[in-house]
């Protein structure tokens, strides 16, 4: 390069071989000369990357490193540099031969990011980079850049966490608490001569807590920041989940829950734990009116509910005394408007899944009562009924929920809240109670429940969420239908009803209507996302006579099964729970297809795993090995029992 960045601005070319920051751009040298063509790229511009008319802004003699790009006055790396971190990037992304190799590329970056820390994580290369090396970097490399992006007191934690690409740094950098946390046996002693650096990063997780207690409203309120607060609340309790992602579309799935891994936490965190939930508390009005904020107020609430469950408890009865409080109509609940708001529902939804008995009582007399309907017919509120209802269901409260909701299953069914319907479902196979009269309901609503040769026909309709009339093209006031209809239509929420009604202790019905269908119906179920389940369910939950009777209907369609993704695993499910006798038959037409089923990438396993090749050539061995593992079963079953 004939032009170089200013003293200021981050040098990738010019280190003098002496330099130790030498060693990184060895590395990064030898990646290039493994890539050639990378090299004709370099002055292609990424958006947000800042990297714009970097050439020609050298060549007028202007600043290179820090120029304001029509953002508000903010500064961005400049073009060199962005295509440094770039280059660091590809080069972490190679690996490295050796720990002491990875040590040094890492510290010598690090160098260069040193001064300049700010800037490089506002960048959206520079912070992705800088996001990688952390996970690399020791305890007391993450602190010393935690220092530098808090500034002397710490104020500037603010600026940086409300950064779209600088809150993803400090976010990783205190998310790495976690991974010193987490010491083996052997690396004892290296723990202990490093605790002295591990204090530093300690003490800067709690400064930048500090500084979201002394400005709590501004971080819950802002998009960036939020997230900040989020992973602090993470890492002060003690568990930690996945990192986030730039990949979210913004609205989450309300039944996502991410997977928390537990680690040891200093003292210190416990009491800031504590101080910090104090500081959020005071905010509370902004979790009811602002969407980022409540979803602060659910992390708190979570985990404070896995490691501080006294301190949870006080949590949500101070909030659910707030939510009543609110002023409201005349005799009508505050908790009704919440509960119909996106930003408070789910805050709601957090609260009763977390509650105990008593606040989930309080809850339905005081505030819900006469009203579970209503709220369920809402496109908003009917998810925090569903919480309701399947919070409800290891007490008697659930059988008053149950009555309320029953009234107007029809109304549910009619608006799509396929949801609530599905959880009913799950709460009287949890609790045992009131089966029967939600068979009855569902056949009444699917009309197909008079006359009594309807009933056989119910599978297909529950399925497919579709009445009788609807599905057979039927408009006969009675009698079944006179053609037959091929299964189809099997949706997500009729799986997932279906799937709960076979946890009922009367599966009779079920099993039934599922006899009805033919070979080639009972083949679609096998193969579909959806109703694979629900024939997997049905099979494996019924007893050996009942499940030879389905199997009596599936010959003929287990290598079709065999062959196929969804198909295989149900087959696999089926074997597992079968008899000697049945797998026998399975076998035995299985073995017919051998040359297909071993060319198959599905069916190859399931030649595997049933022994096959043994049944064809060794039978009496094999039917000696299917006996043995038939009472291995049988004996742990009644062991559970």
């Amino acid at each position: 390069m004939t032009n170089h960045p200013s003293t200021s601005s981050l040098r990738v070319s010019s280190w003098s071989t002496e330099s130790p920051r030498h060693i990184s751009h060895t590395m990064l040298t030898k990646m290039d000369e493994r890539k050639p063509l990378k090299q004709g790229l370099k002055k292609r511009r990424q958006p947000d990357e800042g990297g714009g008319g970097g050439e020609m802004k050298r060549k007028r003699g202007g600043e290179t490193g820090q120029k304001p790009q029509g953002d508000g006055g903010k500064k961005r790396l400049d073009a060199l540099s962005v295509g440094y971190f770039r280059r660091v990037g590809d080069r972490l992304t190679e690996g490295f031969d050796d720990d002491e190799e990875k040590e040094m590329f890492v510290t010598n970056v690090l160098t260069e990011v040193k001064g300049k820390a700010a800037l490089v994580a506002s960048d959206q290369t520079g912070s992705i980079t800088l996001q990688r090396l952390l996970q690399l970097s020791s305890p007391e490399q993450v602190g010393e850049v935690l220092a530098e992006l808090g500034g002397e007191s710490g104020a500037d934690f603010k600026t940086i966490s409300c950064d779209r690409c600088g809150g993803h740094v400090v976010e990783s950098a205190v998310r790495q608490m976690s991974r010193f946390s987490e010491s083996s046996p052997e690396e004892t002693n290296t723990r202990e001569e490093e605790e002295g650096t591990f204090e530093a990063l300690e003490a800067q997780v709690l400064c930048l807590s500090g500084v979201v207690r002394d400005n709590s409203a501004e971080f819950l309120g802002h998009v960036h920041g939020s997230h900040v607060v989020r992973t602090l609340l993470h890492v002060l309790a003690g568990c930690i989940g996945p990192p986030r992602t730039d990949a979210r579309a913004g609205v989450k799935e309300r039944n996502s829950v991410s997977p928390l891994t537990d680690f040891d936490v200093p003292t210190s965190f416990w009491y800031e734990l504590k101080s910090l939930t104090e500081a959020l508390m005071d905010n509370v009005t902004l979790s009811v009116i602002d969407a980022a904020a409540s979803a602060v107020f659910q992390t708190m609430l979570t985990v404070c509910h896995r490691k501080r469950p006294k301190l949870c408890k006080q949590l949500l009865k101070r909030i659910m005394e707030y939510l009543s409080s609110r002023s409201a109509a005349p005799g009508v609940s505050p908790l009704l408007v919440f509960l119909k708001d996106q930003a408070s529902s789910r805050l709601i939804d957090t609260v009763i899944q977390l509650a105990h008995k008593s606040l989930l009582c309080g809850l339905y007399k005081k505030h819900l009562k006469g009203q579970l309907v209503d709220l369920a017919l809402h496109p908003i509120a009917n998810f925090p009924v569903q919480r309701l209802t399947a919070a409800s269901a290891k007490y008697k409260l659930f059988q008053k929920l149950f009555d309320e909701l029953l009234q107007g299953l029809e109304a549910i069914l009619a608006a799509g809240h396929m949801g609530v319907i599905v959880q009913l479902a799950e709460g009287c196979a949890e609790s045992e109670e009131r089966q029967e009269e939600l068979i009855q309901c569902l056949l009444h609503a699917f009309h197909c429940a008079e006359p009594g040769s309807r009933h056989v026909r119910c599978l297909p309709l529950f399925m497919s969420l579709l009445t009788y009339e609807v599905y057979y093209h039927s408009d006969a006031a009675e009698g079944s239908a006179q053609t037959e209809v091929p299964l189809s239509s099997i949706c997500y929420h009729g799986s997932r009803l279906v799937q709960a009604l076979a946890k009922f202790k009367d599966r009779s019905l079920l099993l039934s209507s599922l006899r009805t269908l033919t070979p080639a119906d009972l083949l679609t179920l096998a193969t579909d996302p959806a109703g694979s389940h629900v024939l997997q369910a049905l099979i494996t939950s019924s007893s050996d006579k009942g499940r030879g009777k389905i199997l009596k209907r599936l010959e003929g369609q287990y290598v079709k099964m065999a062959c196929s993704r969804l198909g295989s695993r149900v087959l696999e499910a089926v074997w597992n729970s079968s008899s000697v006798s049945q797998r026998q038959n399975i076998a035995q037409e299985l073995v017919g297809c051998e040359s297909q089923l071993r060319s198959d990438q599905f069916a190859r396993h399931v030649w595997a795993k049933f022994a096959l090749s043994h049944f064809a050539h060794r039978k009496a061995h094999w039917q000696e090995i299917q006996t043995g593992e038939s009472k291995k079963r049988k004996l742990f079953s009644e062991i559970l029992e």
